[in-house]
């Protein structure tokens, strides 16, 4: 036998199997034996999945409010400005402690296409994967929640 046919120089060798399905192969065969150690997602994996997907949305409804009281007249426009950006600083803090916990824990989300009246995403979790989605009517009234816990704990003693 040649030295090319040795070991794993029967891959190389082989003018019948393309580099695609080589990969293809060989995820498939340690890809399988990668998810029997998977193990599913945990409470707190998919509640922080959740907070990754709505902090952002909370930022972005709380800057935009903030943007469109600038542009009004009222009186006391500077104070609604400024609580507005110490709301979002928080929210940010918060969404910073959900980044690194993600990282630490092994959670990478991926949004995918907004299809019906829901948020979908894509989250791998420790090698699990699966999809995340969300009612937009449910997520409007976690959001509402979760602004209206914000504005209270800006104004506890």
């Amino acid at each position: 036998m040649s030295k090319k046919l040795e070991g794993n120089g029967r891959w190389e060798s082989s003018r019948m199997m393309l580099p695609e399905h080589r990969e293809q192969y060989l995820s498939r065969r340690y890809g399988q034996q990668e998810n029997v150690k998977t193990e599913l997602p945990t409470k707190e994996d998919l509640e922080l999945v959740r907070d990754y997907v709505l902090l952002p949305m909370i930022l972005t409804i709380v800057d935009k409010n903030n943007t469109e009281i600038g542009f009004t007249s009222y009186s006391l426009k500077s104070l609604y400005i400024k609580a507005s950006q110490v709301l979002m600083a928080r929210i940010h803090a918060d969404l910073s402690v959900v980044r690194k916990k993600m990282k630490v824990r092994n959670i990478k989300v991926f949004q995918e296409e907004r299809v019906d009246s829901a948020i979908h995403y894509r989250f791998i979790c420790r090698g699990y994967e699966d999809t995340f989605a969300m009612m937009r009517d449910v997520a409007r009234a976690e959001i509402s929640v979760r602004i209206s816990k914000y504005v209270s704990e800006m104004f506890k003693p």
